[in-house]
């Protein structure tokens, strides 16, 4: 008779949940892989062409909605979640700060990816300890799956209209991961959806991407633009991107559930580089060299050293106007690479711009007050 037919798979199932929990995630579901109810949606997401330069998406197509392909006889998903907000999030403080650098929570301390990705293997080999014979992979956005609807189908919450998975004890900032397995595990129920009527990380969005509920075009995304896009930043979305130099977090901010959710307690997870409140010109300084030491295991360095400058300029440009960064936009010219001067270029022109427009203003304040001090109408 085969092992796996003598297994308690109802008693395996917890024990899963709780080798996960003993393993730092959140929480843990399971769920069949089937997601074709899916396909024509991610279809007419592609045909619209919201995935942008990620020519990947549409290299692999339905296979993202199919896990049976990255692994045949795959028969269930276990789908984890791990929080990773840190302690003190620092968010509305550094947005307002004009001169300092807004980097995206998840992205402020160790990679995520292989954090997660040894986890779930070490849940795989419990399970395969426990089985005797398993087939699993994990995987951690390093693969074409829709993760957030396998989590959703999982229990692990519902889709939210900004497209993100939404828990109703934990909001949204937590990583998904997933352990697809050969053995027939009893599956989890999908929780109901939650947001209603309300439409808040639609119309927080700065550059309007997401283009309907739980649809969003990529290209005008800014952690696409300043993440996954290696050419130049359209200049319509450059004064939308403030001091955001690496993603946004808007639409989680806005989030009525976000008041629920968990601080991590990965410490890999906590703020590296003082990049939670740290200046642009600071950054800007960096070295080739810096960047890559400064970043090292960072999940920031994958955009590289042009795309990183690129994006610093973009908000120097944004900033409050000031000599020292005008002087720094120029002084980083000369040995930039030809895309890095264009955003240069740009980030010149609106400094110098605001600093006229102050100009303006203060020779207009003194103009008024020596009329008054004349006794001469204010339009004189």
């Amino acid at each position: 008779m085969d092992k796996k037919s003598k297994i308690n798979y109802l008693e395996l199932a917890e024990k899963i949940k709780h080798w996960g929990q003993e393993l730092g995630f959140a929480e843990v579901g399971i769920c069949e892989p089937d997601l074709q109810q899916h396909e024509q949606a991610l279809q007419d997401w592609l045909d619209n062409l919201y995935h942008g330069d990620m020519e990947y998406m549409a290299r692999h197509g339905m296979m993202r909605a199919r896990a049976t392909e990255l692994l045949p006889g795959t028969l269930r998903v276990i789908s984890t979640r791990m929080d990773y907000l840190p302690a003190n999030a620092k968010f509305a403080r550094v947005l307002k700060q004009t001169d300092h650098a807004y980097v995206s929570r998840y992205a402020l301390g160790r990679d995520y990816h292989k954090l997660l990705r040894q986890r779930l293997k070490r849940l795989g080999e419990n399970i395969k300890n426990y089985c005797e014979q398993l087939n699993y992979r994990p995987f951690v956005d390093s693969a074409p799956i829709l993760e957030r609807p396998l989590a959703a189908k999982a229990g692990l919450g519902w889709v939210g209209k900004h497209s993100l998975l939404l828990n109703q004890q934990a909001g949204s900032w937590f990583f998904l991961g997933e352990l697809l397995v050969d053995i027939p595990l009893p599956t989890d129920t999908p929780v109901k959806e939650k947001c209603g009527s309300c439409v808040a990380c639609i119309k927080i969005c700065p550059t309007d991407a997401i283009v309907a509920p739980y649809v969003v075009d990529a290209r005008r995304c800014i952690s696409y633009l300043t993440i996954e896009l290696r050419t130049a930043i359209p200049e319509e979305f450059r004064p939308l991107l403030g001091n955001r130099i690496y993603g946004c977090d808007d639409c989680q901010l806005i989030c009525p559930w976000n008041r629920f959710a968990n601080i991590t307690q990965e410490d890999d997870f906590q703020p590296r580089q003082n990049l939670d409140e740290i200046t642009l010109l600071e950054l800007f300084a960096w070295s080739e060299f810096e960047f890559d030491k400064n970043l090292q295991g960072s999940p920031i360095r994958r955009i590289g050293y042009e795309c990183w400058q690129r994006n610093l300029a973009v908000a120097l440009g944004n900033a409050k106007p000031s000599e020292v960064i005008y002087q720094a936009l120029n002084d980083k010219h000369p040995d930039s690479t030809p895309m890095v001067q264009e955003h240069i270029d740009w980030a010149i022109e609106q400094q110098r711009s605001k600093q006229q427009a102050v100009a303006a203003t203060l020779r207009n304040k003194e103009r008024l007050i020596r009329s008054i001090e004349k006794g001469l109408p204010r339009d004189a």
